[in-house]
């Protein structure tokens, strides 16, 4: 897979950040709480995760030889 590629999909996934806490104040959805918080805390992981493993974003990995 394209480093772009993998950005791009790592970043579509964080904008769903908003969408899982305004899940977890709904209070119809108060039974999944335990499931939101646990997403919210796994897409925390992979966005540090992936900045660790490229801190300078794209511009700065090696071309694909």
């Amino acid at each position: 897979m394209e480093l772009q590629t993998l950005q791009e999909r790592v970043r579509y996934i964080e904008t769903k950040r908003t969408w899982l806490r305004g899940l977890l104040a709904d209070p119809q959805h108060s039974n999944l709480a335990i499931d939101i918080n646990q997403a919210l805390i796994e897409l925390e992981d992979l966005a540090a995760e992936f900045d660790r493993t490229f801190p300078n974003g794209v511009e700065a990995a090696p071309p694909n030889t």
